[in-house]
């Protein structure tokens, strides 16, 4: 018997969730550079997408977490 409260679906959702919320974090990154100003902070890959993956990583840990298994 089973007593576990996450199902197999749960933990893949939850690990899709954990590569993309990794993945949006490196997409926040970049090169260090010594110049005092690097215009590519402001980059839409860095300010636009990278929070909108994270954001879909979040989401689906959420989702990962709360969905039911059938019984």
């Amino acid at each position: 018997m089973n007593n576990s409260p996450l199902s197999k679906t749960n933990y893949i959702i939850i690990g899709i969730s954990v590569l993309i919320i990794i993945v949006g974090f490196a997409l926040m990154g970049g090169s260090s550079t010594e110049i005092e100003f690097n215009p590519d902070v402001f980059s839409f890959r860095r300010i636009t997408l990278a929070p909108i993956v994270c954001m879909i990583g979040f989401i689906g840990m959420i989702v990962g977490i709360m969905i039911h298994r059938k019984r």
